[in-house]
């Protein structure tokens, strides 16, 4: 069955420097319906050049599930609390999912 398009579901990338950044973003987005679920992945290092030098550096990833309605808000809230200067917020559209798990994100997020 097709959904409109404002209700379509995101998976969104976002790296966060700490723990402790990636909990409160997660949080945040959780407790303001801006997001279902966010999964924080320790552990990751990511390598990029920031103002001129390499940079590598140990991160947390949060996958956030939205859906598209609720992606303007998310990206507001998201870069009122990211610590970084250009924060990572790529949204990728999910082609296909679980019925059941995807009509609950669209009910947490509504």
């Amino acid at each position: 069955m097709a959904t409109p398009s404002d209700e379509n579901l995101l998976l969104c990338y976002c790296a966060c420097p700490d723990r402790e950044s990636a909990q409160a973003i997660a949080q945040a987005l959780v407790s303001e319906a801006l997001a279902a679920c966010v999964s924080c992945v320790p552990g990751m290092q990511s390598t990029y050049r920031w103002e001129g030098p390499l940079v590598s550096a140990s991160e947390e990833l949060l996958l956030i599930k939205t859906t598209t309605a609720r992606f303007g808000a998310l990206q507001a809230r998201l870069l009122s609390l990211h610590p970084y200067e250009v924060p990572e917020l790529i949204a990728v559209p999910v082609a296909a999912s679980h019925e059941a798990y995807a009509a609950w994100v669209r009910q947490q997020v509504a």
